[in-house]
């Protein structure tokens, strides 16, 4: 353990010594055009498999591409894809947490949980958050390090746990989640490449993603509790958590028994609006696709509801000047995100103009039908390519899109079914989110961790999750390679 102590430690040191992020995504803005415009004159290009186009690089110092930069600066910011989801979330999060409630209703949860049940139970609950797509980011995470603090645990540790649990949910959950319709589509279009009446099912990997889940829980939960909590710093008394107190306050009751009552009546009405034929929130074929992207407005009106019926109970809302106040110090309170925010959305804007992505992920399907491997051998190494183009594209599907209609081909022809190479490309994808300051959360997560600490800095982050990749990547790879060599079915119906 010393010996990973002491190399995370070095990671940690030269990661701090980079600039601040926000000076950081600017040096990045600044490499990608250089490399943009070394890789246009020396002509690098690929050949898109899924359209046969030649995909070339593009000087980003031309033209067009600064006009659209400078014309299109507004757009690109308020385009930014978690920039939303973050904002409406926090508004009725902010509201709750100002009012008292998530101090309190978490700190009477701590009660009832042990020091190693509480860590499993934030690492699952990230694994399950990936239901509500990109919810459990803006959520789980700062909730999970509030109620560390206030189990007098360090707050970090909870948001690296949940921060885990949720990038390790893109490939493991005990239902199906949308991404699984999206990658069976794409999967089944690259395979009938070659066997045009190929159907891939949306279950195509449940039952390994069911078994992945206990796997992640407890890699999260040992990793947090052995190696990460040890090594960082104890908390610090903060007295606005009220930590283990045996007595709750009666005005504290009473907005409690408030909240309540708000939290059913505002289920109740959401069922109201979901579970009928013809509700709002269902569509015209009777699915239930309008609910799931709703799923972010309802968090944050949930939120808000509930925060606003414990203050009035407890007293910390007087009347709506207050609320109003909430809202917007939390809003003040994500100052810094939102400088990250406008240079990341940039530089990830940039990136993709400049096709140099897209050529990396091409390329390195190419080098996987180069080596000549198969079996076991061929699914470890897309799990590992995976993981690597993972840290330049962020987007499971766009990546998908991009390296599906090479690899599921391929893999085809040598005895490996779409569904196999699916699980492999999943298992990848999921388990470097973690570490790449171009996951478009990073920066969020990395403003959370300053509430606690005003100096981490992006090696602070990247040192805390290096030990959670490693292991989710290995534990997946090994769970995936026995259940190959075992022959048990990926997802139900399958062979």
């Amino acid at each position: 353990m010393r010996g990973l102590e002491s190399v995370l430690d070095r990671i940690e040191a030269v990661g701090n010594r980079l600039p601040d992020p926000v000076t950081l995504f600017v040096i990045l803005i600044a490499v990608v055009f250089g490399v943009s415009a070394l890789a246009s004159f020396a002509d690098v290009s690929a050949v898109n498999p899924a359209t046969k186009d030649v995909v070339g690089a593009v000087n980003l110092f031309s033209g067009d591409i600064i006009r659209n930069l400078l014309v299109d600066m507004p757009k690109t910011f308020t385009g930014f894809a978690p920039l939303g989801t973050v904002l409406v979330v926090m508004i009725g999060v902010g509201v709750a947490e100002k009012s008292g409630l998530i101090a309190v209703g978490l700190s009477s949860f701590v009660r009832k949980v042990s020091r190693p049940f509480l860590t499993s139970a934030v690492v699952f609950t990230g694994v399950m958050s990936s239901l509500a797509v990109d919810a459990g980011y803006v959520v789980l995470i700062p909730l999970a390090g509030v109620l560390f603090a206030a189990a007098g645990r360090n707050p970090i540790a909870g948001i690296a746990a949940a921060f885990a649990g949720v990038s390790a949910g893109y490939s493991s959950n005990l239902l199906l989640t949308p991404l699984d319709a999206l990658l069976a589509g794409l999967s089944e279009s690259s395979g009938r490449i070659l066997e045009p009446d190929l159907t891939v099912p949306l279950t195509a990997n449940y039952y390994l993603m069911i078994a992945l889940v206990p796997v992640f829980v407890f890699i999260g939960t040992w990793v947090t509790d052995r190696l990460i909590e040890p090594r960082l710093a104890s908390p610090g008394d903060d007295s606005t958590l009220p930590k283990n107190q045996s007595v709750v306050a009666e005005e504290q009751s009473k907005g409690l028994r408030w909240m309540t009552w708000t939290a059913i009546a505002f289920l109740i009405g959401v069922l109201l609006i979901t579970l009928p034929d013809g509700a709002p929130l269902r569509s015209a074929d009777g699915g239930y696709a309008p609910f799931l992207n709703s799923l972010v407005a309802l968090i944050s009106l949930g939120f808000l509801s509930i925060g606003i019926a414990y203050g009035v109970g407890a007293g910390t809302i007087r009347n709506d000047k207050d609320v109003v106040d909430m809202a917007s110090t939390s809003m003040s309170d994500m100052g810094l995100y939102l400088i990250l925010a406008f240079v990341a959305a940039h530089f990830i804007v940039l990136f993709s103009w400049s096709n140099l992505g897209i050529i990396l992920a091409i390329k390195g399907a190419e080098v996987i039908r180069g080596t000549g491997l198969s079996g076991t051998a061929l699914v470890v190494l897309l799990i590992a390519l995976t993981g690597f183009l993972n840290l330049f594209i962020g987007s499971a599907s766009a990546k998908w899109a991009l390296i599906g209609p090479v690899l599921v081909p391929m893999f085809m022809l040598v005895g490996l079914a779409p569904e196999l190479t699916q699980a492999a490309y999943r298992i990848g994808d999921s388990v470097t989110n973690i570490i790449t300051p171009l996951m478009p959360y990073f920066p969020m997560v990395l403003v959370f961790a300053r509430r606690y600490e005003k100096n981490f800095g992006v090696g602070s982050l990247i040192a805390i999750m290096l030990p959670y990749s490693v292991a989710l990547g290995i534990g997946g790879t090994i769970l995936l390679v026995i259940w190959m060599l075992v022959g048990v079915p990926l997802g139900p119906g399958l062979g």
